[in-house]
Formats: C-alpha cells, sequence, structure tokens
C-alpha cells in the first residue's frame, strides 16, 4: 500500500518536475478554430436533461459553424426521443439510437458513426462546460503525439469529503503522468480525441474511458492531461453513488486486463509500471489492510495476555481516547469502508467474469 499510494506518486511528481521541460498540455498556446468537431453525447436520461446540456455545450466559444452534436440515447432506455423533442438549435443536433443491447459502448459505437466531424469530444448529461472548456481540448490536440486529452472534472461542495479528496489526488496525479508519457485514462465526461484514431468498442465494455485510451497507448499516442478544460458535476456524489460508480470501474480495470493482455506486457506497455501502480495494485488496498489490522489485532492480544487486571483496562481506556477522533468522523469511515468494500465485490466480480455492472 506503501507503495502504492505513497512512493509511485512521489516518483511520478518528482519524474514530471525533472521532466518540465517537455511541453505539458496545460501550456498549449495555439487554438483550433476551422476544424469540425462532434460533440457527441451517449445517454439514458430524460429529454429535459439533454436539452439542458446540448444548450450548455453549445455555450462553447468555440466557432459554432464548425459544431454538430450528436446526442446517442441507450438503446436500454425507457423512452426515447427524437431531434424535434429538443427544441430549436442554430448547430445542427443529430439524434440516434444506440446499438442493441444497449450499454454506454454501444450508444457511443452508435454516435461516433453517425457523426462527422475530425474531431471528437465526449460528454455525460450531468455535467457543465465552461466556455473554454471545448477549446482549451481541441488546443492539446495541435500537438501530432498526442491522440486524445483529457479534462479535468471538479466535483460539488456537497456529498463526501474524502471523495472530493480522493478526486483532487487523482487529478494532480494523471496530470503528472501526462507529462511524463501519458495519463492512465481520461474522464469520459470531459475528452477529446482524433475521430481518424477511433475504433468502435466491444458490446459490454464497462470503461470506455481506459480502455479507448490505453488502446491508443499501444498505438504509440500519448494521453494529454488539459487541467484548464474543467467540466462541473451537478449531482451530489453521496455514498451509494460513488459506492456504485467504484463497483463499476473497478470491475472494468479486471476486464480491461481480460479483453486486453497486452497492457500486462512491459515491452509492448510504453507506460506499464503506471498501469500497475495506478491501476492493478489498487486492487489489493482491502486485502493489504485486512492483513494489517489482523496482524495488529494479533499482536495485540499477545500483549493483553502478558497483562494483569488493572493494565488491560488502562490499556482499553487509553485506546478508547485514541479512537475518539475516528469516531467523530463516522462518515469519513463509511465513506472508506464502502470504497474497499467496492474493490473486494469488483474482485469477486471479475474471478466470475461477471461484467454486466453498468447499470449499478
Amino acid at each position: 500500500m506503501v507503495a502504492t499510494w505513497l512512493l509511485y506518486p512521489a516518483a511520478i511528481g518528482l519524474g514530471a518536475w525533472v521532466s518540465r521541460l517537455r511541453r505539458s498540455c496545460g501550456d498549449f498556446k495555439r487554438s483550433v478554430t476551422r476544424v469540425p468537431v462532434s460533440l457527441i453525447l451517449a445517454t439514458r436520461d430524460d429529454v429535459d436533461a439533454v436539452r439542458a446540456r446540448v444548450a450548455d455545450l453549445l455555450r462553447t466559444a468555440y466557432d459554432p459553424l464548425m459544431i454538430e452534436v450528436v446526442v446517442g440515447i441507450d438503446a436500454a432506455a425507457a423512452r426515447p426521443f427524437d431531434v424535434a423533442s429538443l427544441g430549436n438549435f442554430e448547430t445542427e443536433i443529430i439524434v440516434v439510437t444506440g446499438d442493441a443491447p444497449g450499454g454506454k459502448a454501444a450508444t457511443l459505437n452508435a454516435a461516433v458513426r453517425a457523426s462527422h466531424g475530425e474531431l471528437l469530444v465526449f460528454a455525460d448529461t450531468s455535467q457543465r462546460f465552461s466556455q473554454q472548456t471545448i477549446p482549451e481540448l481541441l488546443a492539446a490536440l495541435t500537438d501530432p503525439s498526442v491522440g486524445a486529452v483529457s479534462g479535468s472534472l471538479e466535483l460539488p461542495s456537497e456529498g463526501g469529503e474524502l471523495t472530493r479528496r480522493y478526486w483532487r489526488y487523482e487529478r494532480w496525479l494523471r496530470e503528472r503522468e501526462a507529462r511524463l508519457h501519458s495519463s492512465v485514462g481520461v474522464t469520459g465526461a470531459v475528452y477529446a480525441m482524433r475521430r481518424a484514431l477511433w475504433q468502435p468498442l466491444p458490446v459490454g465494455l464497462l470503461l470506455d474511458d481506459v480502455f479507448t485510451p490505453m488502446r491508443l497507448v499501444l498505438a504509440g499516442h500519448r494521453i494529454a492531461f488539459a487541467r484548464s478544460a474543467r467540466a462541473f458535476e451537478q449531482r451530489v456524489i453521496n455514498d451509494s453513488r460513488e459506492y456504485s460508480r467504484k463497483v463499476r470501474t473497478q470491475t472494468g480495470v479486471i476486464q480491461l486486463c481480460a479483453w486486453m493482455p497486452a497492457l500486462l506486457l512491459p515491452w509492448r506497455n510504453p507506460i506499464w509500471v503506471q498501469f500497475v501502480f495506478h491501476k492493478l495494485l489498487r486492487l489489493l488496498t482491502p486485502y493489504c489492510a485486512l492483513l494489517f489490522a489482523a496482524s495488529g489485532l494479533t499482536a495485540a492480544l499477545r500483549v493483553l495476555g502478558t497483562l494483569n487486571g488493572p493494565w488491560i483496562i488502562a490499556v482499553l481506556a487509553a485506546v478508547g481516547v485514541l479512537l475518539l477522533p475516528i469516531r467523530r468522523r463516522g462518515g469519513a469511515m463509511r465513506e472508506v469502508f464502502l470504497l474497499q468494500m467496492a474493490v473486494v465485490v469488483a474482485s469477486v466480480n471479475g474471478l466470475r467474469g461477471r461484467w454486466e455492472v453498468w447499470s449499478r
């Protein structure tokens, strides 16, 4: 756990600092203004939510004459709708139904197939972009070595404090990985790539935002991170929602290894070390924590076995005092427990080959 959560980030931070002469995606100055762009929105939300999201996307500072919006409706959605339901927009809007049997990967395949832009920008329904988000993403693609670029997701102030802190840490780490070579994955709610590099996603895929960038890395491209390309989450991230998301993403990591085994080969994967430490070794966290707790409990019982009654009472009282801060932060402890349980559930899903967890 120490290597995964402390030593690896420290090494990545140091490496990014040493190689700071490499231009980071935050340093891109060239703008893209006359390249046709398709904004891809895969969704299963209702028409009102989609209409509001499309209106937000079209507030971008990018040239509206060079934009089309493609809305892919999940085939598993209860009530598909057509383009007339969205109202009138000056920009072209295309609405398509995702491929059967449904799911995000199948919906993205249908939406990209219906698009025409040279560059693709991917978005989800529950976030909002700043006016500069799309131009900042596209500016990173002016570097020919960059195959895709991730933006930065900002969580609301409401919800779990631990989740917000974790996501700040995750953004910091991804940005520095991108400075060295590539970020391990992108944020599915805010990223862009070249249409020429797109390939249809396998049906049932859980992590399109890791599968696609890692496929590009294996093909010799870089994955950039644009810190100033911000997406603002509108939903409150509660424990239940974060648990479900974590089950899906961690199950998806195992699925990714099964479906793209080249990632596990250091001579094929140029960011093999990053992938192992950032994705795979994190799956061991709950088991290492359990082993550590069991070892500590065994040692404590041995010590207690050598003490008499008054000393046992004194030790238990001291332990109670030390645990007071933890008891006062019961919400944070619940977050920790749920997130680690999500990893355990994902491990079981992976061992059983159970990938049908998208709707969880």
